[in-house]
């Protein structure tokens, strides 16, 4: 078995996409997914894009994939990496390919000068959880994140 991890290109598309869906119905949020293949290709492959992806292979068949885009921290006055989603298949899980994915993000985190390299992750998530402690992840416990979207941000932005 022979992994490798290469940056996503446009023909990659609906490969993604059908990784987020998967995560996304993994995670009980299938129904929430928006996304089409148009608007997956403008988001990461045009021109005002800040979100890059790569594709992690086995034997040169796509098993996976991470997204991500530079955050900023005011403290550290350094970019950051915030790792927006990690997917490997369930037949490949455990075969280091979410590792070497993270360890691939890593890489370029500190290749682009980057204090942190950030992600969320739901609590239920027993495995993924084992694995980002088990790299040396530290949980951000004292912090709640908040997300505003549809109606109510349409409202707030009204209003």
């Amino acid at each position: 078995m022979t992994l490798s991890i290469r940056e996503a290109v446009r023909a990659d598309v609906p490969v993604i996409l059908n990784f987020i869906r998967e995560l996304a119905v993994y995670e009980k949020a299938g129904h929430e997914v928006e996304a089409t293949e148009a608007s997956l290709e403008e988001a990461l492959f045009g021109p005002a894009t800040v979100t890059k992806a790569a594709i992690c292979e086995k034997d040169g068949i796509a098993i996976g994939f991470a997204c991500w885009f530079l955050s900023f921290s005011t403290w550290q006055a350094k970019n950051g990496l915030y790792l927006e989603d990690l997917y490997v298949t369930p037949e490949h899980r455990g075969s280091g390919a979410g590792k070497a994915l993270l360890r691939h993000l890593a890489k370029i985190a500190l290749e682009s000068g980057c204090g942190r390299f950030e992600w969320s992750v739901l609590d239920w998530n027993e495995p993924a959880i084992r694995v980002y402690e088990a790299i040396g992840a530290e949980p951000m416990s004292e912090w709640t994140r908040y997300r505003l979207s549809g109606d109510a941000l349409a409202a707030f932005a009204a209003g």
